[in-house]
């Protein structure tokens, strides 16, 4: 018998699948910008599960999502890959992105269809376009240092290094992980995508190798924690020994949790000019893209109503 206790909603539901969902500001951020936004009498639920669950249990949760009528839909994080590997079949559709990259952070339905979106590439592109100088790639000729491989990985690593992009784009661009066989599956994604810059994929069991790639990287690069070190398990993918590039952009997908690499960039910020950003942006706008497709409620990325959702938000971070 199943303990993920998977009850039939009794009114409009979103899910969040996660790992501690019950820790997430997004469990009373929802409520609020749910009232804003006029979505009706709806609520969210988490779902918690293992990193790299049992395929049945990610199969458990999808079917439940499409068979049960109030069921609208899930965003996804941590499980992207992992789920829709196990549940590919129970999806009707999915959208362009989740073919390629074979990660879904949104579930939703459609005319008794369940479909599977990823979302990332764009809200990562988003939440980057608000730190990072415009035509900085171009005019620095920097390099890019994404930590880890999963679903947030590849969908920066396809912002990043997209043609329309031009020559504004990573001189290079390093991909780092503990495990090679992700660095496998996003070097064939990347194959399929077509992708015309030198991309290292650096295979990193521990901190001292993450921070030997760090040691490499010419002045104005981007380095960036997608790891989940410091948010799903503690600590860092780095040891906070070697130094950051001078002028560089740092970035720790995370929001929450020790948050150990975020503090190491820090320390460093004034003496390196460092510019230094964490992942609410990040988590703003991963949630509304996902919001917006659950609810087949169109919302704005720019202007007003983003601002006040944004304020929302920034309120019920502010009670913690």
């Amino acid at each position: 018998m199943s303990d993920l206790n998977l009850e039939p909603a009794e009114k409009p539901t979103m899910y969040f699948v996660g790992v501690t969902t019950t820790k997430s500001m997004i469990m009373r951020v929802f409520p609020a910008w749910a009232k804003y936004l006029e979505l009706g009498d709806c609520g969210i639920k988490g779902i918690d599960l293992k990193l790299h669950d049992e395929p049945e249990r990610y199969r458990e949760v999808v079917t439940f999502i499409k068979s049960d009528p109030h069921s609208l839909g899930a965003l996804v994080t941590t499980h992207k890959i992992d789920l829709l590997r196990a549940a590919r079949d129970i999806f009707d559709d999915l959208d362009h992105f989740a073919s390629l990259m074979g990660e879904v952070s949104s579930i939703s339905k459609r005319g008794g269809r369940l479909l599977g979106g990823a979302k990332d590439p764009i809200s990562s592109g988003l939440a980057l376009e608000q730190f990072l100088p415009a035509q900085h790639w171009e005019t620095t000729h920097a390099q890019a240092f994404i930590m880890g491989a999963g679903g947030s990985s590849v969908a920066l690593c396809s912002y990043l290094l997209r043609p329309e992009h031009g020559g504004n784009r990573p001189s290079k661009l390093f991909v780092s992980n503990r495990s090679p066989a992700r660095l496998s599956e996003m070097r064939e994604i990347h194959k399929k995508e077509g992708i015309d810059r030198p991309v290292s994929y650096v295979h990193t069991p521990r901190p001292q190798d993450n921070d030997a790639v760090l040691a490499s990287l010419p002045a104005g690069s981007l380095a960036v924690n997608a790891t989940g070190l410091g948010k799903d398990a503690p600590g860092s993918p780095i040891t906070g020994t070697t130094s950051f590039p001078v002028g560089g952009y740092v970035w720790d997908f995370n929001y929450r949790g020790d948050l150990l690499f975020l503090h190491q960039a820090k320390k460093q910020a004034a003496a390196r000019s460092l510019t230094v950003v964490g992942g609410w942006l990040y988590f703003i706008y991963g949630w509304l893209s996902v919001i917006s497709e659950v609810f087949d409620h169109p919302i704005p990325f720019h202007g007003p109503v983003f601002e006040d959702l944004c304020r929302l938000a920034a309120k019920e971070k502010g009670q913690e």
